[in-house]
């Protein structure tokens, strides 16, 4: 007893490394804890900071780490919403977003206003102030649904673009309500000033971050140094917003909408900037928001619970009636409603910037613009909807999840997927893990095989080479936190070394790069590349690229006619889907007609959030064609065929002679399908096709013909 006694005498904790030890220590072992309880590990954070708080056990004290990281945490959640929108599919959601981020300030606006008047009793005033916190929220659940990978969906997008407009709107409600009373303020027309300032400010963000950002990704590719300059942008976008008055989340959350293009969703930068916040600074946030809450609140004076009751009521009803109001407009599913729901309800950040400001104002005769009762109604409203919100958000995220899987994974092009890297240039190492990563399965990314092949009489000296390139291509796997197995292989035949190593793998495609020519004699695909071509049936493609593949802007696809009839045609199909969805960006279909609909009907199917437009060709030259209209950063999908396969033509030969007149400075994939016959060819045919179909293999050559009949 004396020791306890003895113990308490020495809290809270003041020492700044005890208290980072015991943070890290909640930060390590909540979510171990939570999840067996079934519990997301975002109300743990909470929870554990009511423990530890002055108004718990009193553990620690909340010194300036908790401001500071706290702080961090707020703008790294709003700076990880922005840079997670699908910024291609935005302005079709843009109307939603405004529609939905006007109904969640409207209607609680309105509700809280008439609810504060007739139930608490409160002045016009007051009664505006405090109904302004019921329409702001914080995206306190928004790491849920990246833990979930949804994060990319519509729904999550028009909640997270209508934070934006909500909080914007209720920061200048509080400007208004703060110039009434500021003696420094000129009249009551300050709030216009302001409006015109963040326009301003906001417009600067847009116009210059991009550029900038652009220019000094391009120029410095060391990963720390890049993540050191991104986080720089999101404090500058935040410090500027403060200095024209209005809250840093709102210029952290512009800092990730402009910076999103230059961080592909596939790239060690994206996963250094989600490792750093979701492991350290968003839970520091969440720790901090605990110790803020007074539980005795629930047991305190009568009005309290009152008010407190009233607050959490208005701001859950509100939030519900927006987001349901918003899924009947728009005809969306009830899943959406409930994740747009989840997503909005939180109250945190700009909440606890209103009562602050109202609490702070001391009226004439004494009383403060909300009082006591109010403050700590806020503290309860916070716990309350910060726990609904992560429970509902992390249901309504595992059901999407589960909801958009594939009911067939051998239906969508995903069955035994093992794909083979090729080293040979140590500059092509970064494009082509990038490329392995873009076209491969989230859920079998892991399944990544790199080879280098030397020759069985190379010096020690290559062999020394070749481990340095393989080294290097783990380094960059590992820094997109993927595991690479690697294998250094000695052959006297170069491309027997890579076809063995293939079959020995059972890899189902091959990345190599582009032959380099050492003279204008040397054929275009080289000796190694034209034996693979030959003596393999397995899906090869073949990369050039003259920038990082995964930050290209817009992706082309020519396909030769016929191509539905190869044996591989849903598998490449399905890379090149992966790759729009990975990027976030626009696909565009170059080919006939018949094929179009068949790559539509499947996209529609299994990858309903991929940007594609559908192009119908004449047959001509297209690849000239098509090289005007390149962007420098934009990437050419060229789908080739196997001599003697159903979409062979003679004018194919002619490729390489295009590419070197039209692509030498442009990136771009020559794409040779697969000719090894599916597993089930007359289930996958049915299935997307919607006809009856045979295959005849003729002797030689992997030629699949399908023979359509009429349906019974």
């Amino acid at each position: 007893m004396t020791a306890l006694l003895d113990l308490r005498e020495h809290l809270p904790i003041t020492n700044p490394t005890w208290i980072f030890f015991l943070v890290l220590c909640i930060i390590l072992f909540a979510p171990v804890l939570l999840n067996k309880l079934k519990i997301p590990h975002l109300i743990g954070m909470i929870l554990a900071g009511i423990l530890i708080g002055e108004h718990g056990f009193d553990i620690l004290a909340r010194d300036s780490s908790f401001e500071l990281f706290g702080q961090v945490g707020l703008y790294y959640i709003m700076f990880l919403a922005g840079l997670e929108m699908n910024m291609e599919d935005f302005p079709a959601i843009r109307g939603k977003a405004i529609v939905f981020g006007i109904l969640a300030f409207i209607i609680p606006i309105v509700l809280g206003f008439f609810s504060n008047i007739l139930i608490l009793k409160y002045g016009i005033v007051s009664s505006i102030l405090l109904a302004s916190m019921y329409a702001s929220h914080t995206l306190i659940s928004y790491p849920i649904v990246t833990r979930y990978g949804v994060s990319r969906h519509r729904c999550v997008s028009i909640a997270v673009g209508a934070t934006a407009i909500t909080d914007s709107l209720t920061l200048l409600v509080l400007a208004i309500v703060g110039s009434m009373y500021r003696t420094d303020s000129v009249g009551s027309w300050s709030w216009l000033e302001l409006i015109l300032k963040v326009s301003l400010m906001g417009l600067f963000i847009i116009y210059s971050f991009p550029r900038i950002g652009r220019w000094f990704l391009r120029k410095y590719e060391d990963g720390i140094v890049q993540f050191i300059f991104i986080l720089a942008m999101v404090f500058l976008a935040a410090g500027l917003m403060e200095l024209v008055g209005m809250e840093g989340i709102l210029g952290a959350f512009f800092a990730g909408l402009v910076l999103n293009r230059l961080i592909p969703p596939v790239s060690p930068l994206r996963n250094y900037l989600e490792f750093v916040g979701n492991a350290l600074f968003i839970p520091y946030f969440l720790i901090g928001v605990g110790m803020l809450i007074d539980v005795r609140v629930f047991f305190g004076h009568i009005e309290s619970m009152k008010v407190a009751a009233v607050m959490t009521l208005m701001a859950l009803s509100t939030k519900w009636i927006a987001a349901w109001t918003t899924q009947k407009i728009y005809g969306m599913k009830k899943i959406e409603r409930q994740l747009m729901f989840g997503l909005s309800n939180a109250q945190a950040a700009a909440t606890l910037a209103a009562v602050l400001v109202g609490y702070n104002i001391v009226l004439p005769d004494g009383s403060r613009l909300l009082n006591d009762d109010v403050l700590n109604g806020t503290i309860v409203l916070i716990l309350i909807t910060c726990i609904i919100s992560s429970i509902t958000t992390d249901i309504a995220a595992r059901k999407m999840a589960l909801s958009e899987l594939p009911p067939d994974d051998t239906q969508s092009g995903t069955d035994n997927e093992k794909i083979l890297i090729s080293f040979s240039n140590q500059k092509n190492v970064k494009n082509l893990i990038y490329l392995a990563l873009l076209v491969s399965n989230p859920k079998k990314i892991h399944g990544l095989v790199g080879l280098h092949v030397m020759y069985d009489n190379c010096s020690e000296t290559d062999r020394e080479q070749g481990k340095k390139l393989l080294l290097q291509a783990q380094e960059v796997a590992a820094k997109a936190d993927v595991t690479l197995q690697t294998q250094n292989r000695l052959a006297t035949n170069l491309s027997n070394g890579i076809l063995h190593a293939s079959k020995e793998n059972d890899a189902s495609e091959i990345i190599v790069g582009l032959h380099i020519r050492a003279t204008q004699d040397e054929s275009f695909f080289g000796p190694v590349l034209l034996n693979l071509l030959n003596k393999m049936d397995r899906q090869i493609m073949i990369l050039h690229a003259v920038t990082p593949i995964n930050r290209v802007h817009n992706i082309h696809v020519a396909i030769p006619e016929n191509a539905e009839y190869e044996a591989g045609f849903y598998r490449w199909t399905e890379r090149i889907a992966r790759m729009g969805e990975n990027t976030g960006r626009r696909i565009f279909y170059h080919g006939h007609t018949k094929t179009l609909s068949l790559i539509q009907a499947y996209l529609q199917r299994y990858h309903t959030s991929v940007l594609y437009e559908m192009q119908e060709t004449d047959g001509g030259n297209e690849l000239k064609r098509l090289s005007t209209e390149l962007q420098p950063d934009d990437l050419m999908v060229i789908i080739m065929a196997r001599h003697g396969s159903v979409s062979f033509r003679p004018s194919l030969e002619h490729v390489p002679h295009q590419i070197n007149a039209y692509y030498t400075d442009k990136n771009f994939i020559l794409l040779f399908p697969d000719s090894y016959a599916p597993a089930s060819p007359e289930l996958t045919f049915v299935e997307l096709h919607g006809t009856r179909g045979t295959y005849e293999k003729k002797k030689g050559w992997l030629d699949f013909l399908w023979k359509k009949e009429e349906q019974n």
